[in-house]
C-alpha cells in the first residue's frame, strides 16, 4: 500500500494510516475520500451497510452505513456486532522464535528455590483500616543499602464484604501470592483487628487494636522491620537461567499502533522466553474477547481451550448482568487513537501472546506453575490485572502503551514499551523502549522483539525501569474486588 498506509493481512478491508492523511491523496490506486488521522483506518474498497469488515484477517465489526473506498472507517460508520457471521482471511504461518543461545540473568534465589528480580521488604495490609499505619511505617525507611526498599502495599477492601464469598477468596489469594513472592525478602502484615479478612496464613501479623493504637503500632512495626533488615540485605544476586522468569504481558492506553508494533513485538519476546523454558502470562480477559478463538486453537490440549472459553463466557454473563456490553471496554482514548470496537482492540491485544501453544489457564491471582504461554483471567483495568499477575508469580512485567500510560509496579519492575516513536519522544521520561521503528520500516518485529527480550534480562538483573526511577508502584496495588460492599 505504500509507506503511509499499511494493510495488515491480504484480504483485509481496511488499512492503517501511518501519518495524518489528507483528502485527495493518492496511495496506489486508492484516493483518500476524506482526512484520516494517524493510527486510524481507511476503507480499501466500498463496503455495503451491515457488511462484515476485516482487519488482521479477522472480523472487527460491520459497516453501520455504506462506506466509500478511501473513506475514514471509525465509530461513525463501523459498529460492534457479535452476532454477525465471522468472516476471516487465511492466517500466515507464525514466525519461529529461535534463541541464539541459552540466556541468563542475575536474580535472587530464595531458600524455597523461587527466583526474584528485586529485594524488597513488604508491608501488606489485611484491611483498608490499617493502610495509613502501614504507610507511616514504610516512610521511616529510605535508601537502605542491600535492599530495593520497604514498600507498603495498601488497598480499599478487607471488610464490609461476605466472609465466605468469592470477593474475600480473591483478596486472600492475592495477599497470599504477594506474601510468597520472591521479590520480597521479608513480609509483615498489618491489620486493624476486627476486620472480615482475618489473616489465615503464617505471615507475621500485627493489629492496631491489640497493640494499643496508631503510635504504638507504628513503633512496634518499625522495630520488626529493623530486625528483618540485616538478613534481607545479605541477599546477593546470582546467575540463573532465563527459564526462571515469569513475564507478565500487559497493555494499557492502546491506540491504532498497538497491534502493529509494540504488542506483536512483545509477542516475539514472549516466544523467545518460552523457547528458553520460561513463562509468559497473558491476561485481561475482556481484551481478548473476539480473539479468544485464536488462543483456543493453540491450546496444548482440549481442557485448556475449554477452560479459556469458560472464563470468556463468565465475562459475557457478568457484564450483561450489570447492563453492559463487552464493547464498552475501548476507552475514549482508545477510540481517539484509532480503535473502534472491542473486537479490533482484542485482535491487537492478543498478539502480545506470541505464537507458542497455550499451556494453562489460571484464575485471578492463582499461583502460576506451568511453563510456556499461560493465560490468567484478569479484568482489563491495568492495575487490577497486573496485581493478579504479580500475585501469581510474575517477576517482570512488560507494559505496552500507545496513548501514554505511566503505570509502575512494586515489588515487580514494569518496563513500558511505546507503540510509536512520537510517543517515545514525547514521554521519554516514562518509556523504556521505542517500538515505533516497526511502523516506519526502520526495524522488523523480530529485531524489536529481541530488543524487548534483552531489556527484560537487563531489568531482571537489576537495571531500573523508568517507573522505578520515578517512584511508582505502591498506589498501583489494586486487588480485584468482587461482590457487594456491605
Amino acid at each position: 500500500m505504500g509507506e503511509d498506509l499499511l494493510r495488515l493481512r491480504e484480504g483485509d478491508d481496511v488499512a492503517v494510516a501511518l501519518r495524518d492523511l489528507r483528502a485527495g491523496e493518492r496511495h496506489g490506486g486508492l484516493v483518500l475520500a476524506e482526512d484520516v488521522p494517524r493510527g486510524h483506518k481507511v476503507a480499501l474498497r466500498a463496503l455495503r451497510a451491515d457488511e462484515p469488515v476485516l482487519k488482521y484477517g479477522q472480523h472487527i465489526g460491520v459497516a453501520s452505513a455504506p462506506v466509500a473506498a478511501g473513506a475514514h472507517v471509525h465509530t461513525h460508520n463501523l459498529r460492534y456486532d457479535d452476532t454477525a457471521p465471522r468472516r476471516t482471511a487465511p492466517a500466515p504461518p507464525p514466525p519461529t522464535a529461535t534463541p541464539h543461545e541459552m540466556s541468563y540473568f542475575n536474580g535472587y534465589v530464595r531458600p524455597n528455590g523461587r527466583v526474584g528480580t528485586r529485594n524488597h521488604i513488604g508491608i501488606l495490609t489485611s484491611v483498608n483500616c490499617s493502610a495509613t499505619v502501614a504507610r507511616l511505617v514504610a516512610q521511616r525507611f529510605q535508601d537502605h543499602e542491600g535492599i530495593d526498599g520497604v514498600v507498603a502495599l495498601t488497598h480499599n477492601t478487607g471488610c464490609g464484604l461476605a466472609d465466605d464469598g468469592e470477593g474475600l477468596a480473591i483478596l486472600r489469594r492475592t495477599l497470599d501470592g504477594y506474601a510468597a513472592h520472591p521479590n520480597f525478602g521479608a513480609i509483615l502484615m498489618l491489620g486493624l483487628g476486627c476486620e472480615v479478612n482475618q489473616p489465615t496464613t503464617d505471615i507475621p501479623t500485627m493489629t492496631i487494636q491489640e497493640l494499643g493504637g496508631t503510635r504504638k503500632t507504628v513503633d512496634a512495626a518499625t522495630r520488626a522491620v529493623e530486625e528483618l533488615l540485616p538478613d534481607v540485605a545479605r541477599a546477593r544476586r546470582t546467575r540463573v537461567p532465563a527459564s526462571e522468569l515469569i513475564l507478565g504481558l500487559q497493555c494499557g492506553g492502546s491506540d491504532g499502533y498497538s497491534g502493529l508494533t509494540a504488542n506483536p513485538a512483545l509477542g516475539v519476546a514472549a516466544d523467545l522466553l518460552v523457547a528458553q523454558g520460561g513463562t509468559a502470562v497473558l491476561g485481561e480477559t475482556p481484551e481478548i474477547y473476539g480473539a479468544e478463538h485464536l488462543l483456543a486453537e493453540r491450546a496444548a490440549d482440549p481442557r485448556v481451550a475449554a477452560r479459556l472459553m469458560e472464563r470468556v463466557a463468565w465475562w459475557r454473563e457478568y457484564v450483561a448482568a450489570h447492563g453492559g456490553s463487552m464493547d464498552h471496554n475501548p476507552s475514549p482514548g482508545n477510540r481517539e487513537g484509532g480503535i473502534t470496537t472491542i473486537l479490533e482492540k482484542s485482535l491487537g491485544a492478543v498478539t502480545k501472546g506470541g505464537s507458542t501453544p497455550l499451556t494453562a489457564v489460571y484464575e485471578y491471582a492463582e499461583r502460576v506453575e506451568a511453563k510456556g504461554l499461560v493465560f490468567m483471567d484478569t479484568p482489563g483495568y491495568d492495575p487490577v490485572s497486573a496485581t493478579g499477575m504479580v500475585a501469581g508469580g510474575a517477576n517482570v512485567i512488560c507494559f505496552t502503551t500507545g496513548r501514554g500510560s505511566v503505570y509502575g509496579c512494586r515489588p515487580v519492575p514494569s518496563a513500558k514499551l511505546a507503540t510509536s516513536s512520537e510517543l517515545f519522544r514525547r514521554m521519554a521520561g516514562d518509556m523504556d523502549l521505542d517500538c515505533g521503528p516497526v511502523a516506519d520500516g526502520r526495524a522488523d518485529l523480530e529485531t524489536v522483539g529481541r530488543q524487548i527480550f534483552d531489556l527484560v534480562l537487563r531489568v531482571a538483573s537489576g537495571e531500573p525501569t523508568r517507573s522505578e526511577e520515578l517512584g511508582f508502584g505502591a498506589e498501583e496495588f489494586v486487588p480485584w474486588q468482587l461482590g457487594a460492599v456491605m
